[in-house]
């Protein structure tokens, strides 16, 4: 079907295809902004009450915009504040979205960069300005984009300029990067000096302390060393494979890391270290004989059809090759246990029923909703003593959600012995969702025991004074930091000192050049 939409057009046909394509795909999500922006119009009220709720109108809505779309409730809310500043802040930019003349990405950065702008006259005349002139943006770059459309806020009101905060007055260290392979994980940041020097002498002292017949390079043993520092060990064990070899193992580590990996995944760690040491005793071997015919090398890599699947905190891909590292490390395998039929007697579940619900769920259960389940409640589908702590009636629902379903009157989940998850919501919509283990490890049974119909607990008519509440409401807090981010800029430019400005650009007119 795919292959045949357009067979036998002509290249000006298909490219004349393209570009009605992306027109017709703009209006499309111009016109899914326009509903979200009526449904937050007609949706999210402003009250006394539940504006002071943690889990408000504005939360609820947006879990219904979340549920729809398939995506979590962060994603959901930034939809909606797209939507509400093209319906009530840039009205005339929301109007050429429509006709499709701009792109979501346009649309997305400019609604971004103007949310400090307060003024409803300035707020009006930028919208025009950029009306007229965002039409020939559509090519620039992400940084020229940013320049552009922060050099024309500087004209009608540079305290809403966004300014990026001074990295040299604010240390800060990252584990992790978007654009890390599977197998490695990026750290950076900055420590003072005196920490660096401390951690780059115990790194030395570490490598120091393994064998010359280390298979490893420098550079893998200096990233080692740094994992076993992150695990508490002075020492970094030698990969010699000589029993006589007088580098010590470091002891265990305290800190637990739960890897979830399928058989077929271990099995094929193991071979893969097998083999390497094999590869690496023929070395050795080889060094202390006379030369003869190289033999053939073993395949490490593991069949691609047996691998298996391994999975890190955060349901991130742990790849065979560093199932293996871990293994070697001293991991400790552990077979994850699998329920009964019976509950447990108490409304807390056990550690290792808790375990069980988090390797299976891996996921707030909530429809598009991906918060990884260690940071989920584990929830009763109904509620506990009615409803029993059992895996046929828990899963992982994050705080919001959770919230949700606990306070806001029409949300409702029923949950399968399959363990498929059927939320209600409010306006009266069914969605349903699957464990994330099917994704992950599709020849798992997770199918617990059939429980009885369980009594549903009486309703409450004092549920909602049990909502947890806001030290301040949301308008009232984003109010505040869009002061506190003017007064920052006023600040900046009254000393002299603001971030410095767009780079100046040649004279084109009013424009920049489109590219």
């Amino acid at each position: 079907m795919f292959d045949t939409v357009f067979a036998g057009r002509d290249e000006a046909s298909l490219i004349a295809a393209i570009g009605q394509a992306a027109c017709e795909e703009a209006q499309a999500g111009a016109r899914k902004l326009a509903a979200i922006a009526q449904l937050a119009h007609t949706s999210v009220t402003f009250d006394d009450e539940h504006d002071q709720w943690v889990y408000d109108s504005w939360a609820a809505t947006a879990s219904e915009v979340g549920a729809v779309l398939n995506v979590g409730q962060r994603r959901a809310s930034g939809q909606m504040r797209m939507a509400v500043a093209l319906r009530d802040r840039l009205p005339k930019v929301g109007a050429l979205y429509l006709q499709g003349r701009l792109s979501a990405r346009l649309v997305s950065e400019i609604t971004w960069r103007t949310r400090l702008v307060e003024d409803a006259q300035v707020l009006a005349l930028l919208d025009c300005a950029l009306a007229q002139k965002a039409l020939r943006w559509g090519p620039l770059s992400q940084a020229r984009l940013t320049r552009t459309v922060d050099a024309l806020i500087t004209r009608y009101d540079p305290d809403a300029v966004i300014r990026a905060e001074e990295a040299v007055k604010k240390r800060d260290f990252r584990v992790g990067s978007c654009d890390d392979p599977d197998e490695l994980v990026s750290v950076y940041g900055h420590v003072l000096g005196c920490d660096a020097a401390v951690l780059s002498a115990r790194i030395a002292v570490m490598v120091k302390g393994i064998c010359d017949n280390d298979p490893r390079t420098i550079g893998e043993r200096r990233s080692c060393a740094v994992g076993a520092i992150i695990q508490g060990h002075d020492q970094l064990p030698c990969r010699c494979g000589s029993p006589e070899c007088a580098a010590s193992p470091p002891p265990q580590s305290d800190v637990v890391v739960t890897v979830i990996a399928d058989p077929a995944a271990i099995k094929a760690a193991q071979k893969l270290i097998a083999d390497q040491d094999r590869e690496h005793q023929q070395k050795r071997a080889q060094t202390s004989q006379p030369r003869s015919e190289p033999e053939p090398r073993p395949d490490r890599s593991p069949c691609p059809h047996e691998s298996g699947v391994a999975l890190l905190p955060g349901v991130r891909i742990l790849p065979i090759v560093a199932l293996a590292e871990a293994i070697r490390n001293g991991a400790a395998i552990t077979q994850l246990w699998l329920p009964g039929p019976d509950p447990e007697p108490h409304y807390r579940p056990s550690a290792k029923l808790a375990a069980f619900v988090r390797a299976r769920d891996l996921f707030c259960r909530f429809p598009g909703c991906d918060v990884p389940a260690e940071r989920c409640d584990i929830d009763h589908v109904v509620p506990w003593p009615y409803g029993p702590t059992h895996p046929s009636n828990l899963n992982c629902t994050c705080r919001t959600h959770h919230l949700a379903k606990t306070f806001w009157d029409g949300w409702r989940d029923e949950q399968s012995s399959d363990v498929t998850v059927t939320w209600t919501t409010p306006a009266g919509q069914r969605y349903t969702t699957a464990p994330g283990s099917r994704l992950f490890f599709p020849t798992w049974n997770t199918t617990t025991a059939e429980l009885a119909p369980p009594a549903q607990p009486p309703p409450e008519s004092d549920r909602s004074a049990k909502m947890p509440k806001r030290r301040r409401t949301r308008a009232t807090e984003n109010a505040a930091r869009i002061k506190a981010a003017r007064a920052d800029n006023a600040a900046r430019r009254d000393r002299g000192s603001a971030a410095p400005s767009p780079k100046p650009q040649p004279d084109y007119g009013d424009d920049p050049p489109p590219f």
